[in-house]
């Protein structure tokens, strides 16, 4: 990135209707909560996406949304579990296609258990990539079909390389990694991970989209940035490294905060 970059953020529908000005103004890119819940993607979502529409006409910013995720692991070891999962992956993406979203968010599979013990079995790691692609190859397929993008976001991940690996294991440009500062400030504040920067350089330009928010290194607080202590200008040091232009989200839990996170960032000098 040569310049400044401009911030997204993460909104449902409801809260789009209140940020629509903020977010039209610089043409941000949006990333869209609304999808994620079982009782959504198993009903009739149509509705919700012509909302969506109506909502984002002459929006010329990035449109993504994030998968599914309550309750699920893409890595699961029962077969009757993995067709469920591969199901909700696809809803997701079906729903990528109905609303023009060209980035779909899921879960990385690896925990902080997983750390210690990949290794214990030989063929431990492999498993868990092998169980990945049969979860996710419909929905990698489908994503390819319409040229959107399944991005592998760290969740308890310790190792900040592992699923930069799953992401390169598809060969596809459809599948790629995502980062979440929050995730990865617990995982170094709580489990010994290494700090937040390194997580972009082990992504390099594998990394097609960041969640921003801010933390205490011993929860995953979502907090306002500048609420916590993550070091921003180490992250954005990183980032203006990468030439593969992540989406960058701000996803806090109180969403009228989200003007004054970007306007913290744009008073560090780093982002507008």
């Amino acid at each position: 990135m040569t310049s400044l970059p401009v911030l997204g953020a993460a909104m449902t529908l409801d809260d789009v209707e209140i940020h629509r000005d903020w977010l039209f103004e610089r043409q941000r890119d949006l990333e869209l909560q609304s999808f994620v819940d079982a009782s959504v993607l198993n009903g009739d979502w149509t509705p919700l996406a012509a909302r969506a529409r109506k909502l984002l006409d002459g929006h010329r910013g990035r449109l993504g949304i994030h998968g599914p995720f309550w309750g699920l692991t893409i890595a699961s070891a029962d077969p009757d579990v993995r067709d469920v999962v591969s199901r909700r992956h696809v809803q997701g993406i079906e729903v990528c296609a109905a609303i023009g979203a060209t980035q779909m968010v899921v879960h990385s599979p690896y925990t902080t258990w997983s750390y210690n013990n990949l290794d214990n079995n030989p063929s431990d790691r492999g498993k868990i990539v092998e169980r990945c692609h049969l979860t996710l190859r419909d929905a990698v397929k489908r994503a390819e079909d319409i040229g959107c993008t399944i991005v592998i976001e760290n969740i308890e991940d310790k190792d900040p390389y592992i699923r930069v690996g799953l992401a390169d294991s598809f060969g596809s440009a459809a599948v790629a990694v995502s980062l979440d500062t929050g995730h990865a400030y617990y995982a170094h504040g709580s489990t010994g991970a290494p700090p937040v920067d390194y997580y972009v350089n082990a992504a390099g330009n594998r990394l097609q989209h960041v969640h921003l928010q801010d933390g205490d290194g011993y929860a995953d607080r979502h907090w306002s940035l500048g609420e916590g202590t993550i070091q921003w200008r180490s992250v954005f040091a990183a980032l203006t490294k990468l030439e593969s232009n992540p989406r960058l989200i701000i996803e806090i839990k109180d969403k009228a905060k989200i003007p004054a996170s970007a306007a913290y960032l744009a008073s560090l000098g780093i982002a507008e």
